[in-house]
């Protein structure tokens, strides 16, 4: 599937996927598109970052995205996240946006989102891999089965926690996610914060406080969301 090292809180989760010829599949078709001279983000070694900074058993939070950004030196293998020194995109612009409204955390100067993973949000793409400059480029190639076995286990986990879906593809994992009905986990569905569908609802949704009130209410803790 990838040559990245699957970390070992995630590796009895992932093997039975990746053994699978879909992941098998993937992998090859990885290779070839880069032995095509094709350029791949985020490039080897940073594909399964967030599973590196995020064990299912920490994850307090998931935060999903689409699939990584498609320009170079952006993708970091964290959803919504780029490197520091690198531009904020308009998607994380608006995240800052709202983060400011909702908990009045001054909106950072940085793009780097490293800080999150670390202290329990697992910041996950529906898709790890894109070609450069164009999105959406690797979806359905196989990523899918992969990340869906991880949101499942994070749903899996005895105690609660807060699933932040943004758009449509994101919402498609809802129904990865059992607990809901027992109201064990939370999910928050809301626009994505793109440019294009950010004033759809995605403003004023207040997605960290209400993450923070459930956990808090759960006995868990919230999450420190300064960046």
């Amino acid at each position: 599937m990838t040559d990245d090292p699957v970390p070992p809180a995630w590796r009895a989760i992932l093997e039975p996927v990746l053994a699978s010829p879909q992941a098998r599949a993937l992998g090859g078709w990885l290779q070839a598109e880069e032995a095509a001279g094709k350029a791949i983000y985020p490039p080897r070694g940073q594909r399964l970052r967030a599973l590196e900074l995020t064990a299912p058993e920490d994850a307090k939070v998931v935060i999903l995205g689409q699939d990584p950004y498609h320009g170079p030196g952006q993708a970091m293998g964290l959803s919504f996240s780029v490197p520091e020194g690198v531009r904020i995109p308009p998607s994380l612009r608006n995240i800052y946006t709202e983060l400011e409204s909702d908990l009045g955390i001054d909106r950072p100067d940085r793009g780097d989102l490293t800080r999150w993973a670390q202290r329990g949000v697992l910041l996950l793409n529906n898709t790890l891999t894109v070609e450069d400059g164009k999105a959406g480029s690797h979806a359905g190639r196989g990523w899918d089965a992969i990340t869906d076995a991880c949101v499942a286990a994070v749903a899996a986990q005895d105690t609660p926690s807060v699933f932040i879906l943004w758009g449509s593809h994101a919402q498609k994992k809802a129904a990865r996610i059992p607990g809901l009905s027992d109201g064990r986990h939370l999910v928050i569905e809301n626009p994505h914060p793109s440019p294009l569908s950010a004033r759809r609802g995605f403003f004023g949704s207040r997605p960290f406080s209400r993450a923070n009130a459930f956990l808090d209410a759960k006995g868990r803790g919230g999450i420190d969301w300064r960046p």
